[in-house]
């Protein structure tokens, strides 16, 4: 390959991943953590929030009263609700509807259950932002916004855009020294080459991961306007999506009309029997177009949202009115589509799978933060003339510190936000609000400390400070078992403390990285941004 064609892809790689690098971190960072989203939400709802013990849960021959009843003594659940089959630490209630807030939470959620006597209890809840809030940076990139379409969502498509670009033109310039080099890594005095490999390795064996990774963010980021294209281009004037036919003039439509939802669940079984239905989720139950979506899991398939397969079943005859999302009763189409969601959520596979993804993620994460630091290197090589030491430019050192500012400020403020909503629980009027307030306080400050430190600083400092964040996770669950009395809580349930102890395993990996940093800052080259030395050039 021409050596000025090698040159071109290097040039196109090299920029493409820098505009895309730091947004990318926080993408993939918190992209890792929500492949663990369902346990998080649970981990992050204190104890106050379960307003209804799981022994008073009704069971299924109560069902149907508690919804007559729920519809009449409050219309507002006549929009929509949802039916939990089991008690679940993030459910407040059997029964649960959201007044106020958006697709991505907020609001007030109500719920209501039966008493001993078959009384309805009525209950209010604000259920934890906290997993929500990881779920938009991974989808935005920390790109704040409110309604139903975000910016950062756009800005994350156009972002892959890049990141595909930056992926392909990374593996043309590695393919003259693809088979010498592949997963080599040189250690030795010359730290920018080890780096160099390390960055290579994780790029080229996860390119297949990252690629499906890119091109499903592009189709998720602007599937609205992809659906209007086709819409116009292929089906014309039919509807793109089928909406449920409205009921027959003078059909009944009244809460006791329902078909049983033990009777809907029996159905269901009869067709597929490994599927194992968590919630029933009614749309617009007395109305003329009333819908019913039955969520659950399915082991060893893809599912079509992130952790839930569906059917839809028509609430008052009982039928079943689509299995394109039930899991093993797609279609050819319908399965490429769910197989788009699936490998992007990670949703398949169980566990091994999930904690693949997380590792790959994390992965991804490095890959960008070591781009940003080759380049910086980079940078210092070409200005040097003779052996002699160079001054570092301003825009070297701006992008230095915007590196360490921006990807440990991720990492510090999400562990921070963690930690923060079990602390105010009970304390401040609105603990949700937290969430945001000390996620975007801790990175901010920390884009700022880079700037005014320096990177070298910063880059140690920043660690120290993501490392003692991380800590605290584990810490609060420790204060919590050794008095109950304060607000902290923690739940004595393995599946729940695997929180405490990954954050007590990934501070300590923050905590060798902060030593091995620092010990970098000092020994390193006077003209290096990453040194004492180089940080007074400016």
């Amino acid at each position: 390959m021409r050596s000025d064609v090698i040159r071109v892809y290097k040039t196109l790689h090299t920029w493409t991943g820098l505009i895309a690098g730091m947004m990318l971190f926080i993408g993939f960072y918190a992209g890792a953590l929500t492949m663990f989203k369902d346990p998080l939400e649970r981990w992050a709802t204190p104890p106050q929030q379960q307003k209804v013990a799981p022994a008073d849960w009704p069971g299924a021959g109560q069902w149907p009263a508690l919804i007559a009843a729920t519809l009449e003594a409050h219309p507002g659940s006549a929009r929509g609700f949802t039916l939990h089959l089991r008690p679940e630490e993030n459910t407040p209630a059997p029964l649960v509807w959201r007044e106020g807030g958006d697709d991505h939470g907020g609001g007030v959620a109500r719920g209501t259950t039966l008493d001993a006597s078959g009384d309805l209890v009525t209950v209010e809840s604000s259920p934890s932002a906290m997993a929500e809030l990881i779920d938009l940076l991974h989808q935005t990139g920390g790109i704040p916004g409110r309604g139903h379409h975000y910016w950062g969502v756009y800005a994350m498509g156009v972002v892959c855009v890049l990141y595909v670009l930056a992926l392909v033109s990374g593996l043309v310039v590695l393919l003259p020294t693809l088979i010498k080099d592949f997963l080599a890594l040189r250690r030795g005095r010359n730290l920018k080459r080890f780096w160099l490999d390390a960055h290579n390795v994780v790029g080229i064996t996860s390119l297949p991961f990252h690629l499906m990774i890119g091109l499903t963010v592009i189709v998720f980021a602007f599937h609205d306007q992809i659906y209007t294209a086709l819409g116009q281009a292929v089906y014309g004037d039919r509807p793109l999506f089928e909406r449920p036919a409205p009921a027959p003039e003078g059909a009944p439509r009244g809460a006791d009309q329902l078909v049983a939802p033990a009777t809907l669940l029996a159905t269901l079984r009869d067709i597929e029997p490994g599927f194992e239905p968590r919630e029933l989720v009614y749309s617009d139950p007395l109305g003329p177009r009333a819908a019913l979506r039955v969520g659950g899991k399915s082991e060893g398939h893809m599912l079509r949202g992130s952790t839930r397969g569906f059917a839809g079943m028509d609430p008052y005859s009982g039928e079943i009115t689509s299995l394109d999302y039930l899991p093993g009763h797609e279609d050819t189409w319908i399965d490429i589509v769910t197989a788009f969601f699936a490998l992007h959520f990670g949703n398949f596979g169980g566990p091994v799978i999930r904690w693949s993804y997380v590792l790959m993620g994390l992965g991804g994460a490095f890959l960008f933060y070591s781009g940003n630091l080759l380049w910086v290197e980079s940078r210092r090589r070409k200005q040097r003339r003779g052996g002699a030491p160079v001054r570092q430019r301003r825009a070297t050192r701006a992008m230095a510190a915007a590196t360490v500012g921006v990807c440990w400020g991720c990492v510090a403020g999400v562990s921070a936000a963690m930690v923060a909503g079990k602390w105010v629980q009970g304390l401040a009027a609105d603990a949700n609000a937290w969430y945001p307030a000390v996620y975007y306080a801790v990175f901010l400050g920390s884009v700022a400390w880079a700037f005014w430190r320096g990177p070298a600083r910063a880059a140690v400092e920043l660690l120290w400070l993501s490392a003692l964040a991380t800590l605290a996770i584990p810490l609060t669950g420790l204060v919590a078992w050794l008095a109950p009395s304060l607000p902290p809580w923690v739940y004595p349930r393995p599946g729940l403390l695997s929180v405490e102890v990954s954050a007590l395993l990934a501070a300590g990996l923050l905590v060798l990285a902060a030593r091995r940093t620092a010990r970098r800052v000092r020994q390193g080259g006077a003209d290096s941004v990453w040194s004492l030395e180089g940080d007074q050039l400016a």
